[in-house]
């Protein structure tokens, strides 16, 4: 299939639903390769928290952007964008369709649409924000986004310290609000973009999510988190699955108590996942299981 169109097949949907598993097929059957949108499949030393996909997967089709660094680096959706968009340009000269996956709604929006240019804090606001989540929690950080900025609060991660403490952020710097930035006008890419969306029943997605968490805690997801812990106050360590772990780890909670937080977590996040992608572009959504109809649905526009 060799024609002069470029085209990146975008694969969303919440976690857990089976976009690791569909994304493959699709690259089988395009010949081609996978960028990982997932912002936290990039570190090489968080593996069974981020569900990353196994070493049969990644020998199944070639995926990029998984492991490419260390915790130790910080990584934003703005250099994803950069190093996508500069990788995507080498991929289109051999291949007339490249699969991107992943649940990052932000990481996402990067590729496809540029990111707007963030106000930079004066210093000091993002410590305050730190120090007021160290000793408050994250509940009063997520009561006033949601009273300066109700329509960002509504499709955002609003359970990541880091996503509320950015808009926070931006607000304090500029006086104006996160989706005041997000109205921008989309960029032009050189390349098509296709987004798939997967969903499945939500009991069955909440039990797909419950049984994720028991194989993690089998697969030694605590003794993951445990030797991440000089690390514990980077962004990506402040999401599900880790967080919560340490909580247990401080004597905070009980183990039960821990699990049942990540999969309460997990959840919500997913349900904001959904939220999101269907307020995004123009996703067309399908069941995970339906891989045929998405490749009928995908040769019909490719052509």
């Amino acid at each position: 299939m060799k024609n002069n169109k470029k085209t990146l097949v975008v694969v969303v949907g919440p976690t857990a639903v089976g976009k690791t598993a569909a994304a493959i097929k699709l690259a089988q059957h395009f010949d081609t390769e996978i960028l990982s949108a997932d912002s936290r499949q990039f570190y090489k030393e968080m593996n069974i928290g981020t569900a990353k996909p196994d070493e049969q997967e990644l020998l199944a089709a070639k995926h990029h952007f998984i492991n490419s660094h260390s915790i130790q680096e910080d990584y934003s959706a703005g250099d994803f964008e950069r190093d996508a968009l500069q990788l995507l340009a080498s991929l289109f000269e051999k291949k007339d369709v490249v699969i991107m996956v992943g649940g990052s709604g932000l990481f996402v929006r990067a590729v496809c649409e540029g990111l707007d240019d963030l106000p930079k804090a004066p210093e000091g606001v993002r410590e305050a924000l730190n120090k007021q989540f160290e000793i408050a929690g994250l509940a009063p950080l997520k009561e006033r986004l949601k009273e300066i900025d109700p329509a960002y609060y509504a499709i955002a991660d609003i359970d990541n310290p880091q996503r509320v403490i950015r808009a926070l952020e931006v607000f304090e710097a500029s006086g104006n609000t996160m989706s005041f930035y997000q109205k921008k006008e989309v960029e032009k890419r050189p390349f098509e973009v296709i987004t798939i969306g997967l969903n499945t029943d939500r009991q069955q997605l909440y039990n797909r999510i419950n049984l994720r968490v028991d194989k993690m805690i089998q697969g030694g997801l605590i003794e993951e988190v445990k030797s991440l812990s000089n690390y514990r106050t980077k962004p990506a360590m402040l999401t599900v699955g880790y967080s919560e772990i340490f909580q247990y780890l401080d004597g905070a909670i009980s183990f039960e108590e821990a699990i049942d937080k990540v999969k309460q977590n997990s959840r919500r996040y997913a349900k904001r996942q959904i939220t999101w992608f269907k307020k995004y572009g123009n996703t067309v959504w399908f069941e995970p299981t339906e891989t045929h109809e998405i490749i009928t649905f995908l040769e019909e526009k490719l052509n």
